[in-house]
This record gives structure tokens, sequence and C-alpha cells, in this order.
């Protein structure tokens, strides 16, 4: 988890640096639609890399994938450690019983 942490404070960090020297400022200055969408395009291609890909393919773009959904996370002002909070709670829970509760709300 360190790797993830680090990520987070380096994305962090940068979410404030100049849009012309920083890939995550320049993407949090497009705005929350565009960093959605990029972790939609990202999505789809770990799906295709999974499927169609070589292993290496798919771990580049899963990287990739966690990358771009920490910078979402971020730009929302969700820290990693709630998400790890929420997999700690769901843990040793059925994920059937634990969708039907959600779908209960």
């Amino acid at each position: 988890m360190d790797t993830l942490t680090r990520l987070e404070s380096t994305i962090a960090e940068r979410r404030v640096a100049s849009p012309d020297a920083s890939y995550v400022a320049k993407l949090n200055a497009k705005g929350l639609p565009k960093i959605a969408e990029k972790v939609g395009e990202e999505a789809t291609e770990t799906v295709i890399a999974a499927l169609t890909g070589s292993d290496a393919e798919l771990t580049g773009e899963a990287a990739d994938l966690l990358f771009h959904l920490l910078v979402l996370l971020g730009a929302k002002d969700i820290p990693l450690s709630a998400v790890l909070a929420e997999l700690d709670r769901r843990e040793g829970v059925s994920g059937l019983d634990e969708k039907a509760a959600r779908e209960q709300d």
C-alpha cells in the first residue's frame, strides 16, 4: 500500500502545480467530467487488455487505471484511506450479501 499512498501524495502536490508543468494539474484544470472520462477510458483499456492483451499490457493498463482513479478521488477530496476503510468494512462479507444490502438503500 505504500506505493499507492506515495502516489496519492504526489498527485495532491501536483494538483496545485501549473497546468503547463504537470499532467495532474492539467487534468484537474479541465474539471471533474474530464477526469471521470479518463477513468472510464482507462477502465475500458484495462478490460480490453485483460481479454486480448498480454500480461504486461494488462499490468500497464491496470496501473493507468489506478493512477487516474487516485486523481479522481483527489479531485473529490476523498482520501485513499476512506476507500481502504470501505474495503475493510466489506471484508468477510459475502459479495452477494453486500450487494443486496446496497440495493435495499
